[in-house]
C-alpha cells in the first residue's frame, strides 16, 4: 500500500510540474527562452537558407511590422508566382469533328439480330460528333495560340475559353502531324500572352511546372523536373514524329496536350504532349525552340514541308549484327558492327532513284559518323527539301557512295 502511495504521488508531482513547465513556457520568459535552443537557431538558420534558394522572381516575404495591402495576394512561393503569372494565358480548346461510326450497318442483318429484333432493326447513323479537349497557350496578344495538332486534328469546329470567363471561336490556321504542333488564331486585342524560354538551355534537374486542362478540369498546375532531354520519337513510341521531347515527371494527363510546360520563372520551355500510359511520372514535351520553328512557318505557309528520302531504317548494335548474321535467310552478311541498316526502299523515292537498296548500312552522312536512325533523321530534316546529301554506304562487304537529293514527305507516310 505504501509502495502504491508512492507512485501516486511521484505521478502527481510529475503531471503538476508538466502543468506547471508548460504554463511558463507560454510566458513571455519562457518563450524568449524557446526562442534561444539549439533547435530554435538551426531552424531560422534552414529558413533562411531555403528562402535565398527561390527564384529571383519570387517576392520575399516582408519584414516583420511592414504591412503591404496587397499580402493577401502574394504567392506563397515560386511555383504559386508562376500559375498567377501564366495562367490567364493558358486556354482551353474544345475542338468537335465527324467521325464515321465504328459499327458496321450490315452487322445487324446477320441471323441471330434479327432473331431477337425481327423487323425491328435499329438504325445506327453512319457518322457521329465527336467531341475532344485539349489545352493551349497564347503567343500572341493579337489572338496565335499554340497547342498541339491532335489536339485540333479534322475539327470542325474550334472553341477557345480563357481563364477569365471569355470564350472565342477559333479558326485553325496550320496544323503539322509530323512534329504535332499547330497554330490556332483567335479575333482579340490585348489578350494575355506567355513568355517564351531557351529549350536548348535546359538540363535534367531544372524545375518543370504544366499548366493545363486535364480531364476537364480547367487550369491545372502541376510541377516536377526535368527528368531527361533529347528523348527520341522512337523511345517514347511516337516513331512517326520527327521531333525529340523533353522529358519530366510533372504530372501531364489527357487534356494537358497542348499547354505549356514552364521553367521557375514561367518561361516556356516545351509544349505538353505525350504521356506512357504504362507509367506514371513519365511525361513529355515538344522543346519550345523546335515548336516556335514549326509555328513560324505554319503561320506564314499554313503548312510545313519536310524533307525525305525514302527509306526505313533500323539501328545496328553488335548483338543485333550478331543476330542478322546468324540468320539463314538472310542474303548478305553484315561486315560492321554500327550504323544504320536499310530495312526498306519505298517504290518512286528518292533513295530507290539513286540506286540506294535494302541490305545497305550508312556509315557516313556529309562526312558526319552515322549511329542511330535518329541521327539520319535530324540531318535530313536539317538539310531541308531539295537538298543533296552525300552517303556512304557498305554493301556487301564494299563502301560505295551515294548523292542522294531530298523530296517532300508524302503527306500519311
Amino acid at each position: 500500500m505504501t509502495r502504491l502511495l508512492r507512485q501516486t504521488l511521484l505521478a502527481m508531482a510529475l503531471f503538476g510540474g508538466g502543468v506547471a513547465y508548460g504554463v511558463w513556457l507560454s510566458s513571455p520568459r519562457g518563450q524568449e527562452w524557446l526562442q534561444q535552443t539549439p533547435l530554435a537557431i538551426w531552424t531560422r538558420q534552414v529558413h533562411e537558407e531555403m528562402r535565398s534558394l527561390l527564384p529571383s522572381s519570387v517576392s520575399r516575404p516582408a519584414a516583420e511590422g511592414s504591412a503591404s495591402p496587397a499580402d493577401a495576394v502574394h504567392p506563397s512561393n515560386f511555383i504559386a508566382a508562376v500559375a498567377q503569372k501564366v495562367g490567364p494565358a493558358v486556354v482551353r480548346i474544345d475542338a468537335t469533328r465527324t467521325v464515321a461510326s465504328p459499327l458496321d450497318p450490315k452487322l445487324f442483318n446477320q441471323p441471330l439480330f434479327r432473331h431477337f429484333f425481327g423487323g425491328q432493326i435499329p438504325q445506327l447513323p453512319q457518322e457521329f460528333q465527336q467531341e475532344g479537349t485539349g489545352s493551349g497557350f497564347i503567343i500572341d496578344a493579337n489572338g496565335l495560340i499554340l497547342t498541339n495538332a491532335h489536339v485540333v486534328e479534322g475539327s470542325e469546329r474550334v472553341t477557345v475559353h480563357l481563364l477569365d470567363g471569355r470564350t472565342f471561336e477559333g479558326k485553325v490556321k496550320g496544323s503539322d502531324p509530323v512534329t504535332d504542333i499547330a497554330v490556332v488564331q483567335i479575333e482579340g486585342e490585348n489578350l494575355p500572352t506567355v513568355t517564351l524560354g531557351n529549350s536548348d538551355r535546359v538540363r535534367p534537374g531544372d524545375w518543370a511546372i504544366a499548366i493545363g486542362n486535364p480531364l476537364g478540369l480547367d487550369n491545372t498546375v502541376t510541377a516536377g523536373i526535368i527528368s531527361a532531354v533529347g528523348r527520341s520519337s522512337g523511345q517514347i513510341g511516337a516513331a512517326n514524329k520527327r521531333v525529340t521531347f523533353l522529358q519530366t515527371d510533372a504530372a501531364i494527363n489527357p487534356g494537358n496536350s497542348g499547354g505549356p510546360l514552364l521553367d521557375a520563372e514561367g518561361r516556356v520551355i516545351g509544349v505538353n504532349t505525350a504521356i506512357f500510359q504504362r507509367a506514371q511520372g513519365v511525361g513529355f514535351a515538344i522543346p519550345i525552340n523546335r515548336a516556335m520553328e514549326i509555328a513560324e512557318r505554319l503561320i506564314r505557309d499554313g503548312r510545313v514541308e519536310h524533307a525525305f528520302l525514302g527509306i526505313r531504317m533500323i539501328t545496328l548494335n553488335p548483338d543485333l549484327v550478331a543476330r542478322l548474321n546468324r540468320d539463314p535467310a538472310r542474303p548478305t552478311t553484315l561486315t560492321v558492327q554500327e550504323g544504320v541498316l536499310i530495312g526498306q526502299v519505298i517504290p518512286g523515292s528518292p533513295a530507290e532513284q539513286v540506286g540506294l537498296r535494302e541490305g545497305d548500312v550508312i556509315v557516313e552522312i556529309d562526312g558526319q559518323p552515322i549511329r542511330d536512325a535518329e541521327q539520319v533523321q535530324q540531318l535530313v530534316d536539317a538539310a531541308g527539301v531539295g537538298k543533296t546529301l552525300t552517303l556512304r554506304v557498305i554493301r556487301d562487304g564494299q563502301a560505295r557512295t551515294f548523292q542522294v537529293k531530298t523530296g517532300v514527305l508524302p503527306v500519311g507516310f
